[in-house]
């Protein structure tokens, strides 16, 4: 199964959500965001994009 590529996302619209996550999840998203125009929302946006989109692909529902 080919999987989308993740990219860095450019800012959207948005509506805020408020979510929790490890404190070892957020230092890896934002070691990885560092030093781009990314935030850590965006970030995660286009991972549950990501994730979604395999679903999609694999029906693993």
């Amino acid at each position: 199964m080919a999987h989308k590529k993740f990219k860095i996302p450019t800012p959207q619209r948005c509506t805020n959500k408020s979510v929790r996550f490890p404190d070892c999840v957020i230092e890896r998203v934002e070691k990885a965001i560092e030093k781009t125009n990314c935030s850590f929302g965006m970030f995660v946006v286009e991972a549950v994009r990501c994730a979604l989109d395999n679903l999609e692909e694999g029906d693993n529902r």
